[in-house]
């Protein structure tokens, strides 16, 4: 039997070569020696399945930590410095690792020819906080993969074909026998040559470099209900990528960001606003406009209204969201002291307060007899 030649110097690299080193080094050489490429060459054949065997050892960091410290031994059984008996020090753990790739391989994993459903997207859509209460229909403008127009999403050059990668038998995936102190074993990995894909493409689609998808900007019209909130999500099934295998394709996210409102605010279902009134309105009491979502509303403010008094508009709130009805509008209203007043009226507020005094404000004077009783104690 020939003498094995060092992986290495099959896949031409040196020794403290990096990872990437050895996998550029691998698919140059497996694109050379592939037997599609070389139909009927055995010496092609036998190439092919060398580099493969260097590449499945150089190619995993724990084989190739043996392998450079026992050369081909390292895969010998009967090695006494190796898997087998003696003082080896790889500790039990280490040599399920390096037999299985970190588990008791056997023929499962998933089939990369299955259909698998395409990715998720995510964007955000800003609206109004009339928007928002009402509900409005927007076109939105995002990027994802379509199937190539070309090709019709096959990958390959319109008038070939992709044809059945030869070393998995169109499977995408490879076994690989290892023979061990603990019996014979079968591991099942992605295909090196055909990316697990199952089939080679020899003539790529020049528009879609043989992936069979191509980015595109799509336009899309999203309807947004009334009463939606700042932070919920409108899910749009089948509108995300595209699925692979004939897989179906994912679903399109929208978070929703409502823009903040100059006068109302939000809670649950509920609006609010602050209306500010004079004095000689709290006092007398007064017809004045409330801004609603609807438009105005005429509202009439009772005699003796006290700051912070919070008055409701019913059914002048949102929409609920899944359900008939709508909330309410809370207003509260504050009086608005004037800052700036000219002797005239100042003088008529001084005549204003003795003409009054104690007796007119109530709470006041709730205060001060309060404040008596406090101090007298």
């Amino acid at each position: 039997m020939a003498e094995k030649r060092d992986y290495y110097e099959v896949l031409g690299v040196k020794k403290d070569a990096s990872e990437a080193e050895i996998k550029k080094a691998f698919r140059n050489y497996a694109k050379k020696y592939h037997p599609d490429v070389n139909p009927g060459n055995k010496e092609a054949e036998v190439k092919f399945k060398e580099i493969n065997e260097a590449y499945e050892v150089l190619g995993d960091p724990n084989k190739k930590s043996k392998y450079d410290r026992f050369g081909h031994a390292a895969n010998d059984a009967g090695f006494g410095g190796g898997y087998g008996g003696g003082d080896f020090d790889f500790g039990f753990g280490d040599i399920f690792e390096s037999f299985f790739g970190g588990g008791f391989g056997g023929k499962g994993g998933r089939n990369p020819n299955a259909p698998r459903r395409g990715a998720d997207l995510k964007i955000a859509m800003e609206i109004s906080f009339e928007e928002a209460a009402f509900g409005v229909e927007k076109a939105v403008s995002l990027g994802r993969l379509e199937k190539c127009a070309t090709c019709l999403g096959s990958g390959a050059k319109p008038g070939t074909n992709a044809s059945t990668c030869s070393h998995c038998k169109g499977k995408g995936q490879v076994e690989v026998v290892q023979r061990t102190i603990l019996g014979q074993f079968v591991n099942v990995r992605t295909c090196d040559v055909c990316q697990g894909a199952g089939k080679v493409i020899k003539s790529p689609c020049e528009t879609c470099s043989g992936a069979g998808r191509v980015k595109k900007n799509v336009k899309l019209s999203i309807k947004v209900p009334a009463g939606i909130d700042n932070g919920q999500t409108i899910s749009l099934r089948g509108e995300g990528e595209p699925g692979v295998n004939n897989g179906p394709s994912g679903d399109l996210h929208i978070y929703i960001r409502v823009k903040v409102h100059n006068l109302f605010q939000r809670e649950g279902n509920h609006v609010h606003c602050t209306i500010p009134i004079t004095f000689v309105q709290a006092a007398l009491g007064a017809e004045i406009e409330i801004p609603t979502l609807y438009g105005k509303e005429k509202f009439t403010i009772p005699e003796g209204t006290q700051t912070d008094t919070i008055f409701k508009l019913k059914g002048k709130g949102i929409s609920y969201l899944r359900g008939n009805g709508k909330g309410d509008q809370f207003f509260k209203v504050v009086i608005d002291v004037p800052q700036v007043l000219n002797e005239t009226q100042k003088e008529i507020l001084r005549k204003f307060a003795v003409e009054t005094g104690d007796d007119c404000h109530q709470q006041r004077k709730s205060f001060f007899d309060k404040m008596k009783q406090v101090f007298r104690g």
